[in-house]
């Protein structure tokens, strides 16, 4: 593997106002994101051509180099994240397909589904993320601390949503369910969960920078 680049954005810095302002977006990307992405260069840019993919280098490190392990994990997961949204207003039709019937099975509804990952979300402690995943051939919501991506735990991430205070706090101030209702009801790239699902199932291409267990996305699959 190659020293670790920025994953442009996959829509204009203003594509996800109201609910993430131009701003926002421009420092959460281009500060924070690329800060994670230079500091695992720094700490371990000698060891990265022996890894074929992101996700095993985070698998390998993640009892050992807890530096390399949480910057590694927040440049996967701000991958994961750019793509789990589309330019505001195009995000809010719901999961279609195989999606959507697991989400009748498992949840009874999108409506429910959204407000477990509302309350979940609301009431993580501190910085972290909160996922849609399959968990055992079920769907479920579920948070992770920091810089931590739900496939470490054996879960195969559908859509994800950032609970750090950098990617809120100068929009909505201290609200974070604000923040989420937003992110379900304007942004939320179905299209792209559906995909992943289509992948896990066998039915899906996929193509990137990732290999292993966890099915790769590149920055079009957002659009």
């Amino acid at each position: 593997m190659q020293p670790l680049t920025l994953m442009p954005l996959p829509y204009p810095e203003d594509a996800l106002a109201p609910v993430t302002s131009a701003q926002t977006l421009k420092f959460h990307h281009g500060a924070h994101h690329a800060g994670y992405v230079k500091k695992v260069n720094d700490l371990y840019g000698a060891e990265l051509p022996r890894y074929d993919s992101l996700e095993q280098l985070i698998e390998d490190v993640a009892n050992g180099r807890e530096d390399v392990f949480n910057n590694a994990g927040q440049v996967w997961n701000h991958d994961f994240f750019w793509q789990s949204m589309k330019p505001a207003g195009q995000g809010a039709r719901g999961p279609g397909g195989p999606l959507a019937e697991l989400v009748e099975r498992d949840f009874g509804s999108l409506d429910k589904l959204v407000e477990e990952a509302l309350s979940r979300g609301e009431k993580h402690f501190g910085s972290g993320w909160v996922w849609l995943v399959l968990n055992g051939g079920r769907l479920a919501v579920a948070t992770t601390a920091n810089g931590r991506p739900a496939f470490v735990d054996g879960m195969y991430p559908l859509l994800v949503c950032d609970l750090w205070e950098h990617a809120y706090y100068l929009d909505h101030q201290n609200k974070r369910r604000t923040f989420l209702e937003g992110f379900f009801a304007q942004l939320a790239n179905w299209e792209f969960a559906t995909r992943r699902l289509e992948q896990h199932q066998g039915r899906g291409t996929h193509e990137g920078r990732s290999l292993g267990g966890t099915p790769t996305y590149t920055a079009g699959d957002a659009r």
